[in-house]
């Protein structure tokens, strides 16, 4: 299953209830305190405000919200989300410029992935010298404290 949505335009608002943005929290599974934090740096669109001045979601909010959620999920940083975000919503994109930016996120993976997989390494080699009783010789300290 696809991480992004099925969809390639955004939908149409429907006509449920607009949410309040505990309601939205829990409809996309992001905390009300990202949710705003998202509308602050321009990532989402602020949402509409009721005369109370309460923020109301609709389901193309949700959706957009949803859609910010699933590329995190995937690693993608707000930048690149804001970049995914803007051709998504282009009706005249190309899906090379999607597919480009998809790669460039795979390499940075894979570079990731392998500086990961480098310190998992260091530490259970400095872990398997270490006899882990009552003495205060630690080889995982020592090469801790290398210079």
């Amino acid at each position: 299953m696809s991480a992004f949505p099925a969809r390639s335009d955004p939908p149409q608002a429907s006509a449920s209830r607009p949410m309040n943005i505990g309601e939205a929290a829990a409809a996309t599974g992001l905390s009300a305190k990202m949710i705003r934090h998202y509308e602050s740096i321009g990532l989402v669109a602020p949402a509409s405000r009721t005369d109370a001045g309460y923020r109301r979601y609709g389901e193309q909010d949700l959706h957009t919200l949803r859609f910010v959620k699933h590329a995190r999920e995937l690693g993608f940083g707000l930048e690149r989300i804001g970049t995914l975000v803007s051709l998504w919503r282009d009706p005249d994109r190309a899906s090379a410029d999607v597919k480009r930016l998809a790669l460039e996120h795979v390499e940075e993976l894979d570079r990731r992935i392998g500086m990961l997989t480098r310190m998992r390494a260091a530490l259970a080699d400095a872990a398997s010298h270490c006899h882990g009783d009552g003495r205060p010789q630690c080889p995982i300290l020592e090469d801790l404290a290398r210079d």
